[in-house]
């Protein structure tokens, strides 16, 4: 799903935060500093109804996977997940 929120180009980042941590991107593979990335969570839905209907019919919860993934400004821009701010 698409947050659509805004960025800026510039980052703040001063010598008092230290040294951060690099993850990589989910999309590219790309190494960026954490603090420019926008985190993405991804989950599995399951959309068959009768698939559905048979997992409740059991009696047993079942638990859908979900994953935090990080996304570099790129991706994040080529994937929308943000847009630029308007002027």
């Amino acid at each position: 799903m698409p947050v659509n929120k805004g960025y800026k180009r510039g980052w703040k980042h001063g010598k008092e935060r230290g040294k951060e941590t690099n993850v990589r991107c989910g999309f590219c593979g790309r190494q960026v500093p954490k603090y420019k990335t926008f985190s993405v969570v991804r989950g599995f839905r399951i959309t068959d109804p009768l698939l559905k209907e048979e997992l409740n019919m059991r009696g047993r919860g079942f638990s859908l996977m979900s994953s935090k993934m990080y996304a570099c400004p790129a991706c994040a821009r080529h994937r929308h997940i943000v847009r630029r701010k308007k002027r």
